[in-house]
C-alpha cells in the first residue's frame, strides 16, 4: 500500500507588505526559492539580489482566443535581470511572472536547461494553456546524479506552481465526487465527465449537438466555436465529438457546450444510478448548503 504523503509548509512572504506585490515563496527543507509579481511591480522584482544567479522563469498571460485560462512562456537564463528586462519591452501578453533560483548556489547552466526542457514537455503534453515558446527546447545531458538533482528540483516546483494558482504543468487529474463517471444524455448528446479539483473534465470521444438553441449565451457560441476552430469538436456523423479530454471551468460551462443550449450543470451531469452531480454533491456535505437541507447556491 503506497504511503500517504506528508505534510509539508510552504512559506510565502509578502515583500511590499501587500498581495499585489513581489511574492517571496520558500519550502521546509528545501534549498530552492521561487519569487512572483504582476507586470505592474516588474521594477521592484527586477531589483532584487534573489535574481542574481541562473534560473527558470514562467511569463503568464490571458489567451486571445478564450479557448485556454492561460498563455505563457517558460524560459531559462544565468541572467536574469538582463533577460527579463528584454521580455519587458518586447513581449505584450504577459501580466505575470515567476522565477525559481536556488538559494545555494547549486544551479548551474545545465541544471536550468534542462528544467526548461521538462517545463516545456509537461505543458506540452498536458494543454492546459497556449505555449508562446518557440521551440521546445533541448535537453542538455546531465549524469545520472546531476539528474537526479534536476528532478528532485522540479518536483518541488511543480508542488509549488498550484500554489501560486498555476494549473498548466499536470493534465487534471481525476478526483472524482464518486467513483463513477458522470453520464450527461440530450438531443444529439452523448458525453462523460468527471468533476476535478481543477473543473470539469469531459472525456475524449464524448458527442455534442451540432445545433445551438437560440437562447444559449454568447459565451457558449463563442467557446463551442473556439473548440471547433482548434479541432478539439469535430463532425462526425449527427455529432460534434470531443477529440481530447478537456476541462470547463465548471459543470454548468461542460453541459451548455455539448448541449447547445444553457444548462445547469449540476443537474444535467448523472451518475449511472440517475443520481445527479448535485445529489453527490450534498451528500459529501451531509445533505446540506447554508445549513438547509437541499439548498443550492
Amino acid at each position: 500500500m503506497t504511503p500517504k504523503p506528508l505534510g509539508t509548509s510552504i512559506r510565502i512572504f509578502l515583500a511590499d507588505g501587500g498581495a499585489d506585490g513581489v511574492w517571496v515563496v520558500e519550502k521546509s527543507n528545501w534549498t530552492g526559492k521561487a519569487l512572483m509579481a504582476p507586470r505592474t511591480r516588474f521594477g521592484d522584482l527586477r531589483a532584487r539580489s534573489d535574481l542574481d544567479g541562473p534560473g527558470v522563469y514562467l511569463l503568464i498571460g490571458p489567451t486571445e482566443s478564450g479557448l485556454l485560462a492561460n498563455r505563457v512562456y517558460i524560459g531559462e537564463t544565468d541572467d536574469l535581470p538582463g533577460r527579463l528586462d528584454s521580455h519587458n519591452k518586447n513581449k505584450e501578453f504577459w501580466n505575470r511572472a515567476i522565477v525559481f533560483t536556488s538559494k545555494d548556489a547549486n544551479l548551474n547552466k545545465a541544471h536550468i536547461r534542462y528544467l526548461e526542457a521538462r517545463l516545456i514537455g509537461l505543458a506540452t503534453v498536458a494543454k492546459r494553456a497556449e505555449l508562446d515558446n518557440g521551440n521546445l527546447g533541448s535537453s542538455p545531458p546531465l549524469s545520472e546524479p546531476d539528474t537526479a538533482e534536476a528532478e528532485a528540483f522540479l518536483a518541488e516546483m511543480l508542488l509549488i506552481y498550484p500554489v501560486l494558482g498555476v494549473q498548466v504543468f499536470q493534465k487534471a487529474e481525476e478526483q472524482p465526487s464518486s467513483s463513477e463517471r458522470l453520464k450527461l444524455v440530450g438531443r444529439d448528446t452523448k458525453a462523460e465527465g468527471t468533476e476535478t479539483a481543477d473543473g470539469f473534465v469531459v472525456h475524449a470521444g464524448s458527442l455534442a449537438r451540432p445545433i445551438e438553441v437560440p437562447s444559449i449565451h454568447a459565451y457558449g457560441t463563442q467557446l463551442r466555436a473556439a473548440l471547433r476552430d482548434k479541432g478539439l469538436l469535430v463532425e462526425d456523423g449527427k455529432y460534434l465529438r470531443l477529440t481530447e479530454d478537456y476541462v470547463f471551468s465548471s459543470p454548468s460551462t461542460a453541459a451548455m457546450v455539448m448541449l447547445g443550449r444553457t444548462s445547469n450543470g449540476r443537474v444535467e451531469w448523472k451518475a449511472a444510478g440517475g443520481k445527479t452531480l448535485k445529489d453527490l454533491q450534498d451528500a459529501q456535505s451531509g445533505g446540506q448548503s447554508n445549513g438547509r437541507p437541499g439548498s443550492e447556491q
